[in-house]
């Protein structure tokens, strides 16, 4: 059964997770722009420059949340 990585946001200062913004998905603070989006493309090969003017976050928010995102993967089994 392979194992499913999560990443365990409760201690990066960027992110909030509240239940009344998008169901309590881990956003960027102060937005409505989930994590997992910015994770997502740049796992699928979208570059930090791409991503930042996609979704209109500067790049250092990116690669803070890419660098935490990699540090805190928790593995679950599935």
């Amino acid at each position: 059964m392979p194992a499913e990585e999560t990443i365990d946001w409760a201690l990066c200062p960027l992110v909030e997770v509240n239940p009344r913004v998008l169901s309590g998905a881990p956003v960027l603070r102060g937005t409505r722009m989930p994590v997992d989006a910015i994770i997502d493309n740049f796992d699928f090969g979208v570059s930090v420059a791409e991503i930042s003017e996609q979704f209109e976050v500067p790049e250092d928010r990116i690669q803070a949340i890419l660098s935490y995102a990699k540090s805190h993967r928790v593995a679950h089994l599935a």
